[in-house]
């Protein structure tokens, strides 16, 4: 039994007596102890040995009162585990030599065996598990397929994606085939993470913001809301769409558990928008947390009270920004255990 099961009452819209919390990417970059192990070995290298991945997961555990851990990890292992050879490039960020543009490309593709190709992954949350010892849950994640989508067809990061989209408008047949792949993939991952031990799953739709609503369901809902409908079996799944705020609605009426927003959405529309028929989680501004710790504590107590301590998981509206000082992450976190209503 997890010994603070906050986090999974909330996920079922249980009374609890605070909203849990913890924040995306909070094993990562504004910690020294992360920065240490980043000077020593690469990002894949990081990714793909299962004692640093267990060890960068912890190391904000270690640090603030959370009610969650998420699996050090990167949402690009699965296109690497179908032999999309991504690198990580200095300064660049994600890189693909040869990106995916035609519709043989997308036929030589094959779901692989998640076993044969993403066993590091699963060892590491057997580690993670120890370390954690049954303190709090363990969360596992992976990309929406229309994420994978964009970064396997720009071969890198972009502020439009224009070239991922033209791919999906001018070849629907050759995009609806490779968003199948993933999805299919995604789905086998995630199941066997829970397998292994992780007590929910999110699934990150970073740049379904970049599509029209009308797109949307087209070329990524209908595919998240596959891996929703198979992983709610098993598990509590958690979408997060940047961007996404149009599609709540329809979101809300899925088998998720809980829907991240982001601070471009205000609390009272994204309950008016799901009807409080579902837990939120979010929405504070990643960049917010520059500002002074008593300044973030009052933004945090009020946020709480916008949402309401119920059906809530207090979190970031996005990933925390790798300048953020460490004291300032923590006034975040300890706004949330320490508000009272």
């Amino acid at each position: 039994m997890i010994k603070n099961d906050l986090y999974l009452r909330a996920l079922k819209g249980e009374i609890v007596e605070r909203p849990p919390v913890w924040m995306m990417r909070q094993a990562g970059r504004y910690l020294p102890e992360f920065i240490e192990l980043r000077n020593q070995y690469d990002f894949f290298t990081r990714c793909q040995t299962p004692e640093l991945a267990a060890e960068i997961t912890v190391q904000p555990i270690r640090r603030f009162p959370l009610d969650a851990a998420i699996l050090f990890s990167d949402i690009l292992v699965v296109p690497q585990a179908m032999g999309i050879d991504f690198k990580m490039k200095e300064s660049v960020g994600p890189w693909l030599d040869n990106p995916i543009r035609t519709k043989e490309q997308v036929d030589a593709i094959e779901v692989p065996d998640v076993d044969d190709t993403l066993g590091y992954v699963f060892d590491a949350i057997e580690l993670t598990l120890q370390k954690l010892d049954n303190e709090i849950p363990l969360i596992g994640f992976a990309g929406s397929p229309w994420t994978i989508l964009c970064y396997c067809v720009e071969g890198k990061g972009s502020k439009a994606f224009d070239i991922a989209k033209s791919f999906c408008f001018t070849n629907p047949e050759a995009a609806h085939s490779l968003l199948q792949k993933i999805t299919d993939t995604t789905i086998a991952y995630l199941k066997r993470k829970v397998e292994k031990g992780v007590s929910a799953v999110q699934i990150f739709d970073s740049w379904g913001g970049m599509l029209s609503p009308a797109d949307y369901q087209e070329f990524s809902w209908q595919y998240i809301n596959q891996i929703v409908e198979e992983l709610s079996l098993v598990s509590p799944v958690v979408v997060f769409g940047k961007g996404c705020w149009f599609a709540l609605e329809e979101m809300s009426k899925s088998k998720a558990s809980a829907l991240g927003v982001d601070w471009t959405i205000t609390p009272e529309i994204a309950r008016q928008l799901t009807k409080n028929n579902i837990t939120l989680q979010g929405n504070f501004d990643p960049a917010r947390l520059h500002s002074s710790p008593d300044v973030i504590r009052k933004m945090v107590h009020e946020m709480i009270d916008r949402f309401g301590k119920d059906k809530y998981i207090a979190n970031l509206g996005h990933g925390i920004l790798p300048n953020i000082p460490v004291e300032n992450a923590e006034a975040f976190i300890r706004a949330v255990v320490e508000w009272k209503a």
